[in-house]
């Protein structure tokens, strides 16, 4: 092999992984899809939104059994075996099976009927998935590469680095290290914003936001976080305000990749109009395919920053 291709959150999107696959000179041939000389690296999140649960899931699980792909694990890979693990001290699955998780795992459940011999055996795969991958001078991870939370996550793993039960438990008790380890390498870091709130995209509640780990400039609040420009923020008395606090951020509050090696991310949900500036040592492959947006990956061929050239989009 002498390159890796990796390619985006997916979402379920699998005519449009065809397509980027074909684009990039991948064929298929009995039922693989692969490529003479390269490997396809998967940055998770394969699941939810899109119409295509059971075909991409099939296209990618025979692509990663053959050798022509690896994958890490995503968010919504860790929500779905959650949703199917019981939590032993709270008598309810890890994450339990209210209106907001079932709307979110909506499009993968109307597909793969829960507990079915199907829905257990999606289940037992995603277990097997790496929580990270580095593949030597190329770092590959869902959301963040934190490498405090890595090297805690590596104590509680066997060989792979994949999810154990106890992982999936800890994970989904606040307060534990792994709690904090598994939130910041499969969502990002976050951070409370001094009393501001405001409304997801999905309505919900907030007081803390996503960092961009990515940015070594991000260095205040008002820099740092990520919110949409149209957000309405309110004070804690409910007041609208026009912007975060400019306070710096503390030293246990900044996150910035430093390390040599260049890493590639998914998760953050990025359209070409607004995208971040591509950081040539971190830098994110999901452009929104399951919001009207394009599947992108990026073709890795040693190079120790990001080409900006190399990006393939479909």
């Amino acid at each position: 092999m002498t390159g890796f291709d990796v390619i985006g959150d997916v979402h379920g999107h699998a005519d449009r992984l065809r397509n980027l696959l074909a684009l990039m000179g991948y064929g298929e041939r009995y039922g693989v899809w692969s490529h003479p000389t390269r490997t396809a690296v998967f940055v998770g999140d394969l699941i939810d939104r899109g119409a295509g649960q059971l075909e991409t899931l099939r296209l990618v699980r025979a692509m990663v059994a053959a050798g022509s792909a690896q994958i890490v694990l995503g968010n919504h890979e860790f929500n779905a075996v959650a949703y199917a693990t019981h939590h032993p001290e709270r008598d309810d699955y890890c994450r339990p099976h209210n209106e907001k998780h079932t709307s979110q795992h909506e499009a993968f459940l109307s597909d793969v009927a829960f507990g079915s011999p199907l829905h257990r055996s999606i289940i037992e795969w995603f277990m097997t998935i790496p929580l990270w991958l580095d593949l030597g001078g190329l770092r590959v991870v869902h959301a963040c590469w934190s490498a405090d939370h890595i090297e805690h996550l590596e104590t509680q793993t066997g060989p792979g680095n994949p999810l154990t039960e106890r992982i999936v438990i800890d994970a989904t008790t606040e307060d534990t290290p792994t709690h904090d380890a598994i939130e910041t390498v499969l969502k990002g870091p976050e951070v409370h914003l001094d009393g501001v709130r405001y409304l997801d995209k999905d309505g919900h509640p907030r007081d803390h936001a996503r960092l961009r780990w990515w940015d070594s400039e991000a260095t205040t609040l008002r820099s740092a976080v990520l919110i949409e420009e149209a957000t309405q923020l309110r004070d804690e008395h409910g007041r609208p305000l026009d912007e975060l606090p400019d306070r710096p951020l503390s030293d246990s509050e900044i996150q910035v990749y430093t390390e040599p090696d260049p890493v590639l991310f998914g998760h953050y949900w990025w359209r070409k109009e607004n995208a971040e500036p591509v950081n040539p040592r971190a830098t994110c492959l999901d452009f929104s395919v399951a919001k009207g947006g394009v599947l992108r990956a990026y073709r890795w061929d040693g190079e120790h920053e990001i080409d900006e050239h190399k990006f393939v989009d479909c």
